[in-house]
């Protein structure tokens, strides 16, 4: 078997700056709404739940915003992050493409998390912050928050989906080993979590329902913030040193991509690599396309409505303009928890609408077989989020053959699957049911949104 193409950067060319979208965007996204009064808000009303320097980050159109030394230091250990061409799967499915991977799993969390987890962690520091809470679908963001807040010497108090809680103990003992609190969800610790459980016992939980029990946690206490691993600005800021290393890396392989592709949960791994290109499409008219993949079972861009709806189930956080399935939404129970969320972040859903960027949905066996291949042929075993990178990385392949051409295709592979070995094994036993939410349940469960009057 031959050895996959690496390409490498090194320390001295790690990005020193974070990108912001917004600068570049065409139409600006809309703004977030009061729950109550539906006005505009502003960075104050942000106060309770984020430190005063990531609501700046959140709000900011400035281009560039400057990496702060003391995460540049952690950032060290582990990036740039290699990105390799994988030929060893392009000739397991015979294509004449050239098909690129950024793998983001090589920390101590396994994913790209870790990005945003440090910085965020950092600044909750420097506000003098002493505890944090959040949510964790899958595990990943829980996992690298936890080593961010035990680095920086803040508690950590993680909501976990219940049925990842379930599906993926490995996760929860990362969390406890890196001194964070871990609790299912919905719980009864929360007037959230309780309403849950009256209505349904046996709740699987969703990351709309944990939110809003950290969240509820956050703002009983002035010297607690909450954090979020993905959806919000700020966050997508973080990720795009994944695509501007990327961008480096594509040109020392003397090479560009015609498609860049990303599996679709909030949003934040798919912009970290895609919004540095998207630039270029703007700004350098580049006509690569991007592609977003999401759960046939969770289909907010494919089959979603674009309105104002809530980032959580219990309607705590602003008005958001997003692609959404309504937020009292409760998906299957998929593996890819990381997916399992009703709602798109507000600059992907308005690129989204402006046609920069595609999207599409795919069943989790196909995305398995992928992964499965992917391991086989390039010896990492994916996340079940990548998995949906990767199917939608052999669609692009196998379609340009068909059409007789040739592509450079890359894709973010967003982490590593070592924690998530009980859904493999279910593959292996055909036992990974499939579903496709129909158009009319998206329809059904977008009636039910509930928003003040």
């Amino acid at each position: 078997m031959k050895k996959s193409t690496k390409i490498s950067l090194s320390e001295k060319e790690i990005p020193r700056q974070w990108y912001n979208i917004v600068a570049d965007m065409p139409n600006k996204p809309l703004p977030p709404l009061h729950p109550v009064t539906r006005e505009p808000i502003g960075p104050d009303a942000l106060a309770a739940v984020f430190p005063m320097e990531l609501i700046k980050q959140e709000v900011s159109a400035e281009r560039y915003i400057d990496i702060p030394d003391e995460v540049l230091d952690l950032y060290k250990v582990y990036r740039p992050s290699p990105m390799f061409r994988a030929v060893n799967l392009e000739k397991a499915i015979g294509t004449r493409s050239k098909i690129y991977y950024k793998y983001e799993g090589g920390n101590y969390s396994g994913s790209h998390k870790t990005n945003t987890a440090i910085a965020q962690a950092y600044y909750n520091k420097k506000e003098g912050i002493k505890r944090i809470t959040t949510e964790t679908g899958a595990g990943q963001w829980g996992s690298a928050l936890s080593y961010a807040c035990n680095h920086f010497g803040l508690e950590l108090l993680v909501f976990m989906v219940r049925v990842s809680y379930t599906q993926k103990p490995g996760r929860k003992l990362l969390m406890n080993s890196y001194n964070a609190k871990v609790v299912p969800s919905p719980s009864t610790m929360t007037e959230a979590g309780r309403k849950i459980l009256e209505k349904d016992p046996d709740s699987p939980g969703s990351l709309g329902i944990a939110i809003s029990e950290a969240m509820e946690i956050a703002v009983q206490d002035p010297y607690t913030k909450y954090s979020l691993g993905s959806v919000l600005n700020h966050v997508c800021l973080h990720q795009t040193i994944i695509g501007q290393e990327a961008l480096l890396q594509m040109e020392k392989a003397g090479d560009y991509p015609d498609v860049v592709i990303g599996c679709f949960g909030g949003g934040s791994n798919f912009s970290g690599i895609a919004f540095p290109f998207i630039r270029e499409n703007i700004v350098n008219d580049r006509k690569t396309r991007f592609v977003t993949v999401e759960p046939s079972s969770c289909p907010k861009l494919t089959k979603g409505k674009f309105m104002y709806d809530f980032g959580d189930t219990a309607g705590m956080t602003p008005l958001l303009p997003m692609f959404t399935l309504g937020h009292n939404f409760v998906p299957e129970k998929i593996h890819a928890g990381g997916l399992r969320y009703h709602g798109a972040g507000v600059l992907v859903s308005q690129l989204l609408k402006d046609g920069f960027i595609e999207a599409k949905a795919k069943m989790q066996r196909e995305c398995f077989e992928g992964g499965v291949l992917f391991a086989r042929t390039e010896g990492i075993l994916p996340a079940p989020e990548s998995n949906y990178a990767i199917a939608g990385a052999l669609d692009e392949a196998r379609k340009a053959d068909l059409e007789g051409i040739s592509k450079t295709i890359l894709f973010n592979l967003s982490g590593h699957g070592h924690f998530d070995i009980s859904s493999y094994e279910k593959y292996f036993e055909g036992n990974l049911p499939d579903h496709e939410m129909t158009t009319a349940e998206v329809e059904a469960t977008i009636s039910k949104i509930e928003l003040p009057d």
